[in-house]
């Protein structure tokens, strides 16, 4: 039996979370570090608990077909309404054919570290020799973020996190990035969405603009092409991911 689990920001929240999709990145850096490290010109693109589609008509630009999963039935009649080719599924039994895809891009959801092991597994086998798995998630280590976060979350340690992927192959690169809201209005309910309430009055206060810097690491592993080895990458097995479920 497949998890899913929950993201109550934006399975709930799906206007506001808009907002805070567009108000993410404002300088494009996460943008820019994927292309340097997992370039998705030409290529076949996976996008992991993509939501409603946020991202997708990103990669569509220059990609050869995009596919987004998520595994929450509202997004996914959402996505399909704005015309983005989006299957009901989750990352732990995506509903893709083996070695069909250059890119399995995550941002954000579910690949937090350990317990991820069987999305890793389903992300491996869905990649042809030479694809990418790219993975995108808030740097927890990057305050004023990642201090509500850690305030809100005391049970996640990010560099545990962190530590995990290195264990398994990936590269890490920190991004700086910048949001920026319209209005005082627009920051509060993101910021609302994504703390409880004493944290999130904590966060608007030490807020009084409209910008507020947000850390995030890029991990990146590249499925091993038997044509060009590379020594310094691993694979993960379904014997790997067991052994560190132990």
């Amino acid at each position: 039996m497949t998890r899913t689990i929950p993201s109550p920001n934006l399975w709930n929240h799906p206007e506001v979370y808009a907002q805070e999709n567009a108000a993410q990145d404002v300088d494009g850096a996460i943008w820019q570090a994927l292309r340097e490290e997992a370039p998705w010109t030409g290529a076949d693109v996976l996008d992991v608990g993509c939501g409603d589609g946020f991202h997708l008509p990103v990669f569509a630009r220059e990609a050869a077909s995009v596919t987004g999963v998520e595994p929450h039935p509202p997004l996914v009649r959402r996505a399909r309404r704005r015309g983005l080719r989006v299957l009901e599924a989750g990352a732990e039994a995506l509903p893709l054919p083996d070695a069909s895809v250059d890119l399995v891009h995550a941002r954000t959801a579910y690949f937090f570290g350990p317990g991820c092991e069987p999305g890793l597994v389903e992300a491996q086998r869905v990649l042809r020799p030479g694809g990418a798995i790219a993975i995108v998630d808030l740097d927890a280590t990057v305050d004023p973020y990642g201090s509500w976060m850690r305030t809100d979350i005391p049970h996640y340690d990010p560099v545990r996190a962190e530590r995990f992927f290195e264990r398994l192959g990936f590269t890490t690169r920190r991004i700086a990035t910048r949001w920026e809201f319209p209005d005082r209005a627009t920051r509060d309910a993101v910021l609302r969405i994504e703390f409880s309430p004493a944290v999130a009055d904590r966060a608007i206060a030490a807020t009084p603009g409209l910008t507020l810097p947000v850390g995030y690491r890029l991990h990146v592993r590249r499925r091993p092409d038997p044509r060009r080895p590379d020594p310094r990458r691993r694979d993960l097995s379904p014997e790997s991911a067991a052994r560190l479920r132990r």
